[in-house]
């Protein structure tokens, strides 16, 4: 079988780009284009088959998120990284689903903790239905992934509860906040790690695994998951204050109005706490206020805008982006690995 990465690719390679996937992402290789793109569909209709329900109201609220749609990143991580082995091995989708239906279900547990109005540019579940039916839907979600989780092997088992530990662990942490004398920098990228890094990683293993790629392989793919997972994030926060809603399809500064403390903030913070100078001790203070005021919410927005912490944020999500590219160095030149490098790129770029 004649896969993408037992092919070599250089530099000088002039073959046609391809867009596939979240971000516009460039593909060179039509074959590699084919298998995603395929691999991606099947995922979809893993995803509705998943999702179904002998009671009609639970189907309808368990598919509401799946057919909001989204970027289906980590599924086409699953894909990519699928391509170090045999990507047709039948485990690979099965577990492209799972990710993505856990993914899902933290979203409509997400939405409550937050007390969302919108995800994904339509109701969220709990303005629909309710907070109870929210979580109770994410619940099914979770039950759907471990039924085929558990058809994937022990192993796959071990590695998606782990995971699983890290992101609830990850989402205690940011609700309870860092400890005394913690530094809350530190801390915060900590909750990354466990929140968002820990599935990302786990979409590349699972990828690596079920496609029986060389457990080197598995590992290097797995570090680089993690890495652009908290970079995919970081990305986030820095679109969070500097988009515009057109740019981004969410409303700018809405982490901001609801308090939420992004690394553009806790960045801020820490200036203001070593520096002490007074426009930055004001924006904190401004930051403090009742931002849900239209007026002072704008003033905090466009004050951030043009602070040195947001430029500091980028910094750290480049920073983040260049170690999961440099975790891929061990990998074998070809165009699965061109593509995730490409990935890194993209995340960036979406931090300006």
């Amino acid at each position: 079988m004649d896969k993408p990465c037992n092919r070599q690719w250089t530099p000088a390679d002039r073959r046609p780009l391809v867009t596939v996937g979240p971000f516009g992402l460039s593909v060179r290789d039509q074959a590699l284009e084919a298998d995603v793109q395929a691999g991606l569909t099947a995922v979809e209709e893993g995803l509705l088959e998943a999702t179904k329900s002998e009671v009609p109201f639970i189907t309808e609220a368990a598919q509401h998120l799946v057919r909001a749609g989204g970027k289906r990143f980590r599924p086409l991580l699953v894909m990519l990284a699928a391509q170090f082995g045999d990507p047709y091995a039948p485990g690979v989708v099965p577990s492209a689903v799972v990710v993505e239906l856990t993914h899902l279900a933290t979203l409509y547990h997400d939405d409550v903790m937050d007390e969302a109005a919108v995800r994904r540019g339509v109701d969220s579940a709990n303005t629909r239905w309710g907070n109870s039916v929210a979580v109770l839907t994410g619940d099914f979600l979770f039950a759907r992934a471990s039924q085929i989780l558990a058809d994937l092997g022990p192993e796959a088992v071990r590695v998606q509860a782990l995971a699983f530990e890290r992101l609830v662990t990850g989402q205690i942490l940011e609700t309870a906040g860092p400890s005394d004398g913690r530094d809350p920098v530190d801390h915060y990228l900590d909750v990354l790690g466990g929140k968002t890094g820990s599935l990302v990683a786990v979409s590349c293993r699972f990828g690596a695994m079920m496609s029986g790629a060389d457990e080197t392989v598995v590992d290097v793919l797995t570090q680089y998951g993690e890495r652009l997972g908290v970079a995919f994030q970081l990305a986030d926060d820095v679109l969070d204050i500097a988009s515009d809603s057109h740019e981004s399809g969410k409303t700018p500064g809405t982490d901001l109005r609801e308090g939420v403390p992004t690394l553009p903030v806790l960045r801020l913070r820490e200036r203001a706490a070593r520096l002490g100078l007074p426009d930055d001790i004001a924006l904190c203070e401004l930051l403090d206020s009742d931002l849900t005021d239209d007026v002072r919410h704008a003033e905090a927005l466009a004050a951030l805008r043009a602070h040195p912490a947001l430029e500091q944020a980028r910094r750290d999500t480049v920073r983040y982006a260049e170690e999961a590219r440099a975790a891929l160095a061990p990998l074998v030149e070809c165009d699965a690995k061109v593509t995730l490098l490409e990935l890194c790129d993209a995340v960036v770029h979406r931090a300006g």
